[in-house]
């Protein structure tokens, strides 16, 4: 198993240290064979406190059609009231132009905003770490398939020479095969002695 250093070395050129956090990250599990997917915010520890639960519910009730609906009802019963009863000859306790209202809505707006800024940043912080993650991820996968082409070329480069001594073997049993034949075969010459040594011995 490589070291992470010796890795680095190997499949990006560089120098384990010269390398960023999520690069030497990726590079120690791979050295590891360990996994590096996981979910983000699943770890213990980073569980979401009760003041950010309550800004992320707020921010998604305020950007929905429910809040609009309720605020745009709440205004024109504002509205009506204090219509109806100015019409009526009756003390009205928000008079036109309604700076009661105007006061409200601006505290609203101004409790509302910074909610939904904090809700805002905590979801750009999980973009940015679900993009590490993901690139740490690729990352990985980009590294083993490498590994796996240069075990893939070494088998090969392997199996080549095993094949390249085979064949070099059989050629050497081959022509001994072929010497101890061509020894064995008589030539046309010891088949003529042969023929005479043989007519002698009938003649006498």
């Amino acid at each position: 198993m490589l070291k992470p250093d010796a890795f680095a070395r190997q499949l990006l050129g560089a120098d384990f240290d010269s390398l960023d956090e999520h690069t030497r990250n990726v590079a120690r599990h791979i050295a590891n064979r360990t996994r590096i997917t996981q979910q983000p915010h699943g770890a213990p520890g980073n569980a979401d406190s009760a003041g950010q639960r309550a800004a992320d519910a707020v921010a998604r009730f305020g950007g929905s059609w429910t809040f609009i609906g309720l605020f745009v009802l709440v205004l024109m019963v504002w509205v009506g009231v204090n219509t109806a009863m100015l019409t009526g000859r009756s003390q009205v306790f928000d008079p036109y132009p309604f700076i009661l209202l105007n006061l409200f809505l601006s505290m609203l707006a101004a409790i509302q905003a910074p909610i939904i800024l904090m809700s805002n940043n905590r979801q750009s912080e999980k973009d940015r770490m679900r993009a590490e993650h993901d690139y740490e991820v690729n990352l990985k996968a980009e590294l083993e398939i490498m590994l796996l082409h240069e075990k893939f070329d070494h088998l090969r480069q392997q199996q080549w020479t095993e094949l390249l001594t085979m064949q070099h073997q059989q050629m050497v049993q081959l022509a001994e095969l072929l010497d101890g034949a061509r020894r064995a075969v008589p030539t046309p010459g010891q088949r003529e002695a042969a023929g005479s040594a043989d007519g002698q011995g009938g003649i006498a």
